[in-house]
């Protein structure tokens, strides 16, 4: 037998915890229980609705068809809720068994490989709610005898009810294996499932009367995230219609027009994601102990620097690879009133950012008052940034040369490359969080538009004229939230390099900090002009150039009208979007290029530098 073959058996059937899990549980009468009493109860109910629907006397062909389509619909639903029940019956077996450490100890001693151990269990106790699916397909295929019901909504019932157990048993599994759970969990997590279900419900029949739901009284955006009401779409198409075709794009096109694929879809993925979170952490001893390492410190506990539990101390702080870089990134926090700034700075500049959009989802700003509010915001905090990364940088090595601790690092092992590579990296690590604030502002901003101003298309999406042209774009293009960060995380990178030049050049600290102030700024200033010039002036050409500068992309982002006027006008909106896209990726790599040209240069003359400037302060 060849060995991929063997591969793909000893994950599915001849997989030896599905193989064990099926055995036994074919010999428990529990299980024969639940497998005859659900069948019973499928066949009961079908022959009641149609004794009940048909009467007496003779019945014409559009009856039966009639009484053979509304017998399926109630039985299809009836399915589901038996699925939802008996699901978390069996897979509440995974948490409670599972979650014993002795039956780990024993599992984790065989040669089974991790994705060996997640799919034998999620397949073995699966393997019984499928079985029950298959067992009731012939009671379906008898509904087709009446007419009225076409084969296709059969198999994608049965489709949205194996999905649905697919997602259940992932999640049970998932929580087997972070092992932070125990058998007391089991009756949590079956309410949890029942709650879920029950609520969205709720919420979906409140949007529907409300009037918030953008598809009047069909189908919502919780539609796709409940079987039920995935089924009622497919099922139900006059009383709860999905949106016609074109209404929407992007998410909500998924979400109302095509909610039964995009349930089916995401279920998918969903568990896709959850079996290789379980894979990667079930030979790591679970959730609460991954990452402890020797210290046998949880992970959550060490991301806020805490000892274990019980300790009477913190434990010590573990220096990266390059001790300069972390010494670079951790040694700015050290005072409390350096923290604070910066996480005050963190934080009130989201909520900032939040409460632009909040404002203007509420109707409290205008489009036009959003946009330059946007604006501006974002511009001042990267010009913050901008001059911190340049401040900090310029004085990182003649605060050093000038204190005598350059002096005493140059007896130490480390190389010119290694100490200026860990100023660089230590300085952007400690950026990293303040550029957040920016960032993250527009990549909200963008969401927003994305979703569709949240159910409000008409503050989505707005008009706007180029240049006699009108057309219509979202209030914030979408792809800021990716695009941005690829040009400005370079170009503060750009700052660091040139202030780190002149920090190791220059004879004193206001020397440096004064010449990369003014070198950054002319070029800043040089590319900024250029790209928003062209940007409105020249076809598909300007979009790139306008690139080329954070200032020129973060306006294009925000207002194409005056910014890829020119593009818009003589193409479309979609084509300046591309090429300012592809600017972005350009200046991107021109930035890289430069901080390694100019790190190259600064190694090559390290020692030269700082022989020349020996014993200045």
């Amino acid at each position: 037998m060849p060995v991929i073959l063997r591969w793909l058996l000893r994950l599915g059937p001849t997989n030896p915890i599905a193989v064990r899990l099926v055995q036994n549980g074919s010999r428990r009468t529990r299980h024969m229980l639940i497998r005859s009493g659900y069948l019973a109860a499928l066949i009961i109910v079908l022959l009641w609705l149609i004794l009940a629907k048909a009467g007496s006397g003779d019945l014409d062909y559009r009856t039966l068809a009639a009484v053979g389509a509304s017998s399926f619909t109630f039985i299809a639903y009836l399915q589901i809720a038996l699925i939802c029940v008996i699901a978390p019956v069996f897979m509440a077996g995974a948490i409670a068994q599972e979650a014993s450490p002795r039956t780990w100890e024993v599992l984790l001693t065989t040669p089974l490989g991790p994705l060996e151990i997640v799919l034998g269990n999620l397949l073995g106790r699966l393997f019984f709610i499928l079985a029950l699916l298959f067992a009731s397909l012939p009671l379906f295929a008898l509904t087709q005898y009446f007419g009225g019901v076409p084969g296709k909504s059969i198999f994608a019932s049965y489709l949205i009810a194996a999905t649905a157990a697919l997602v259940v048993g992932s999640i049970a599994i998932a929580l087997a294996v972070s092992r932070v759970v125990g058998k007391r969990s089991v009756f949590f997590f079956y309410v949890a499932v029942v709650t879920y279900l029950a609520v969205t419900i709720g919420l979906d029949s409140y949007l529907r009367n409300s009037g918030l739901n953008p598809n009047g009284q069909g189908v919502t955006i919780l539609t796709a995230f409940n079987p039920f009401l995935a089924l009622r779409a497919m099922l139900s198409p006059s009383s709860y219609p999905t949106a016609p075709l074109g209404t929407f794009t992007g998410i909500q096109h998924w979400l109302y027009v095509r909610p039964v694929t995009t349930s089916n879809v995401g279920g998918l993925i969903l568990s896709l994601f959850l079996l290789i979170a379980s894979t990667i952490t079930v030979r790591a001893g679970g959730l609460q102990t991954i990452g402890a390492g020797a210290s046998g410190v949880p992970i959550h506990r060490r991301l806020f620097r805490l000892g274990a539990k019980g300790a009477e101390h913190r434990p010590p702080r573990t220096p990266w690879a390059n001790p300069i870089a972390w010494r670079e990134a951790a040694a700015r926090n050290a005072s409390l009133p350096k923290s604070i700034a910066r996480w005050s700075f963190i934080a009130l500049g989201g909520l900032f950012g939040l409460g632009l959009v909040f404002l203007y989802h509420t109707g409290s700003m205008a489009p036009a008052s959003f946009q330059l509010a946007l604006l501006t915001t974002v511009t001042a905090e990267l010009g913050v940034i901008t001059l911190l990364a340049i401040t900090m940088a310029a004085t990182a090595v003649t605060r050093e040369r000038e204190d005598g601790t350059l002096d005493l690092l140059l007896t130490t092992p480390i190389t010119p490359s290694a100490y200026l590579t860990g100023k660089l990296r230590g300085l952007i690590a400690y950026l990293l969080p303040l550029l957040a604030v920016p960032l993250g502002t527009v990549a909200f901003a963008s969401l927003y538009a994305l979703t569709g101003g949240l159910g409000r298309d008409d503050s989505a999406m707005i008009t706007s004229i180029a240049l006699a042209k009108q057309f219509t774009h979202p209030i914030v293009l979408p792809e800021a939230a990716l695009i941005l960060p690829i040009v400005v995380v370079p170009y503060i990178a750009f700052c660091a390099i040139v202030g780190l030049h002149w920090s190791l050049k220059s004879k004193g600290t206001l020397g440096s900090v004064v010449a990369s102030v003014g070198i950054v700024a002319a070029v800043s200033a040089f590319v900024g002009l250029c790209g928003w010039r062209a940007g409105s002036e020249f076809s598909l050409l300007g979009p790139a150039l306008a690139g080329l500068s954070p200032g020129s992309a973060l306006f294009a982002t925000i207002n194409p009208a005056d910014m890829l006027s020119q593009t818009i006008s003589s193409h479309d909106l979609t084509s300046a979007r591309v090429a300012l896209a592809i600017g972005c990726f350009i200046s991107a790599g021109a930035y890289i290029g430069i901080v390694y040209a100019v790190h190259a240069a600064l190694v090559k003359n390290f020692d030269m530098t700082v022989r020349k400037l020996a014993g200045v302060k």
